[in-house]
């Protein structure tokens, strides 16, 4: 068996084979280098800072390829210009091969106007800057809706909730301001149900009620009667109903005066107007105490004071007093004692009972 291995054709073989596969191999990476392009790069230019239009010519003229995507808007930097580039410059690349830039684009991306109709003001001012909206001058106009938003404008045009503007573009709104007070009703006796509609809006008021007389919706109606009355004062907003028929207003005179008696309320003016008079005030007068007497009964009138008396002496001291001086006169034997001592003890009790009054003003 060793003979047969070491056979000449046997090692011729081999050596065959040996060669077969050391060249199915050279061959293989010879391929792939051709193939690829081993060991051919490109350096890649720097076209950062260069108009988008300059980056592409200057991308084919290297052989390499490009992909072109838009950043976030920067006002730093001019529309369609080169801010980043995949790979950076100076790395060396095979031929072929596509460099990512990073453009600039024209301006702000495009913003949907958010749906802020009928809220707040406050509210909506809020949602319009989280969006990216500027607003500009705020317009007040009489509405019932105080300080809700009414209309939004772009370059002084009204534009919908969901329409796209540029980001950061200015924008103005209308809010209404109230409503207004004391307007005329206006006249629409006489004019179809279509017409009296337009009259109505722009007199700043709403229309109620429609009653037709034949029960239908037929907009051609003319309108024979309507509450309020025409030239009545009323705020902005009120309502108004009508009542409508394909006849004219004189020929239901009766249904009219019907209406009448039930909206149209007479005042009665019959009675005097009152009339409102100032009272003069007068000043309260001042009204000064008189003593009272009462006199007693068979007491004889009292002697007048003297000028300047002494204070009155205790009750029970003056009768001792008047019994000694009568005893003393009946001692003398004076007939007239009784009397006089009499009329000096009820002088001294009428003293004794009854001070002197003072004056008293009362303001």
């Amino acid at each position: 068996m060793l003979k047969s291995l070491f056979n000449w054709k046997v090692l011729l073989n081999l050596l065959l084979a040996i060669g077969v596969f050391i060249g199915l191999v050279w061959l293989t990476f010879r391929w792939l280098e051709y193939h690829t392009n081993h060991g051919q790069e490109i350096p890649v230019p720097n076209v950062v800072n260069k108009s988008v239009y300059e980056a592409v010519k200057i991308l084919e003229d290297a052989g390499l390829e490009y992909e072109v995507d838009s950043a976030k808007y920067d006002p730093k930097y001019k529309s369609f210009q080169v801010l980043k580039m995949s790979p950076s410059s100076g790395s060396r690349v095979k031929d072929g091969r596509a460099i990512q830039l990073m453009v600039n684009p024209r301006s702000w991306a495009p913003v949907a106007i958010p749906d802020v109709i009928n809220k707040y003001s406050g509210l909506a001012f809020q949602r319009l800057d989280q969006v990216g909206l500027k607003v500009g001058d705020t317009i007040f106009e009489p509405s019932i809706q105080k300080d809700a938003i009414l209309r939004i404008l772009y370059k002084g045009n009204a534009v919908k909730p969901g329409s796209l503007v540029p980001r950061f573009s200015v924008i103005d709104v209308v809010v209404g301001s109230g409503p207004m007070r004391n307007i005329s009703i206006p006249n629409v006796v006489g004019l179809t149900v279509k017409e009296a509609r337009g009259v109505i809006a722009r007199s700043l008021f709403e229309v109620g009620l429609v009653e037709h007389e034949d029960g239908g919706k037929d907009e051609s109606d003319i309108v024979y009667y309507q509450d309020p009355a025409a030239g009545d004062i009323r705020d902005q907003g009120m309502q108004m109903d009508l009542w409508a028929s394909k006849k004219t207003p004189a020929e239901l005179s009766a249904r009219i005066e019907q209406l009448n008696s039930i909206y149209r309320m007479k005042e009665d003016t019959s009675l005097p107007p009152i009339r409102y008079e100032e009272v003069p005030v007068y000043k309260e007068p001042v009204y000064e105490p008189v003593p009272s007497t009462v006199p007693k009964k068979d007491t004889p009138k009292p002697v007048d004071p003297p000028a300047k008396t002494d204070a009155p002496k205790p009750a029970g001291t003056k009768p001792v007093a008047t019994e000694n001086r009568s005893r003393t006169g009946n001692t003398a034997g004076n007939g007239s004692g009784d009397n006089n001592t009499s009329n000096k003890m009820a002088t001294s009790a009428q003293q004794t009972q009854k001070p002197k009054a003072k004056k008293v003003v009362v303001e």
